[in-house]
């Protein structure tokens, strides 16, 4: 894998181009309207609006170009090529968590779109490591801050 390549599934393709799209539309216009009101005020040295607006749309900026670069740099994972018979970049998994005697659902995603809220995690992060390229039935263990938690895996399948 190329340094600067940046893994994604579709959906996560997808969401940067329309976050990209969004801040070079809309989210532009909206900071330079608030500029031309700030600069109506007069004096700048104390315009805290003024100031607001410029790191605004500084961090806008930034943003449109890390999106840029990471849309430029993509691979995106073909869901449809996907092996169900291993875990890859891509793949769903049920997880029995045993200590706990309950299932959880992970998609292993690229780090770029990875969102624990959505139970997608990071090829990257302690568990994404260890459950590429393990089949269905394996018992896996992985070290989290609060100690070993041990999984068996019960299901692969694609997004």
């Amino acid at each position: 894998m190329a340094n600067n390549e940046v893994i994604l599934t579709q959906e996560g393709f997808d969401k940067l181009q329309s976050e990209l799209e969004e801040l070079k539309t809309t989210k532009r216009k909206e900071i330079a309207e608030r500029l031309k009101v700030a600069i109506s005020y007069g004096d700048l040295k104390e315009n805290s609006e003024y100031h607001s607006a410029k790191n605004d749309q500084s961090f806008m900026e930034t943003r449109i170009k890390i999106l840029q670069n990471m849309i430029k740099n993509a691979r995106v994972v073909k869901s449809q090529s996907l092996d169900v018979t291993t875990v890859q970049v891509g793949s769903t998994v049920i997880l029995h968590d045993i200590e706990f005697a309950e299932n959880v659902e992970y998609t292993v995603v690229g780090p770029a779109e990875a969102d624990v809220t959505s139970n997608k995690i990071s090829y990257e992060s302690p568990l994404g490591k260890v459950l590429l390229g393990k089949t269905k039935g394996k018992n896996i263990s992985v070290n989290a801050p609060s100690g070993i938690i041990k999984y068996e895996l019960l299901e692969i399948k694609m997004l």
